[in-house]
């Protein structure tokens, strides 16, 4: 009687919220991926010229936002999912090749390595608390912290495609 009454509290509590967990992890991948592919319209919106481009002396290039992107991506992933980054944190903006292909390249493997973590990563592991900046969090809201610093960055550089008389991509929500 207690193996069938610990084999039904298996079944009826503790799997929905294993499968809860996993399926929160799926979404976030799905999330990263979305903005993984709005990230490349961006990037393919802006000419060649415009890579270059800083709406004001004090500002980043397009360029540089990008790999600023791609900065967090890495770091603030790596601290999150507890997983070695192949670039050294802040580092991406100050390459001296900005063009055009480097830059998409680059952006588009910080998306990679942050996407190929999340997999990695177990999802009853994601409630972990973490360290990130000096703030305890768990691994799940360093992620999504990383996410809200790639939609504000990449958000910002609409501005700069309106200037060079590009367009912006249509928003991807869904």
């Amino acid at each position: 009687m207690k193996k069938l009454f610990a084999f039904i509290f298996l079944v009826s509590f503790i799997l929905p919220f294993r499968l809860l967990a996993q399926n929160a992890n799926d979404q976030l991948v799905k999330d990263w991926e979305r903005a993984k592919a709005y990230t490349k319209e961006y990037l393919d919106a802006m000419p060649d010229d415009g890579y270059a481009f800083k709406p004001t002396k004090e500002m980043r290039s397009f360029a540089q936002q990008m790999l600023h992107i791609a900065d967090a991506n890495y770091g603030i992933g790596s601290m999150s999912l507890g997983v070695t980054s192949p670039e050294k944190f802040g580092e991406l903006e100050k390459a001296t090749d900005q063009s055009k292909a480097t830059t998409e390249k680059t952006v588009m493997a910080s998306y990679d390595f942050v996407i190929a973590s999340l997999k990695s990563v177990a999802p009853d592991k994601m409630n972990e608390t973490v360290s990130i900046f000096n703030n305890n969090i768990s691994r799940s809201q360093g992620v999504m912290k990383a996410f809200e610093h790639q939609t504000h960055h990449r958000g910002q550089t609409t501005v700069y495609l309106r200037l060079k008389g590009a367009t912006p991509p249509q928003e991807k929500l869904f």
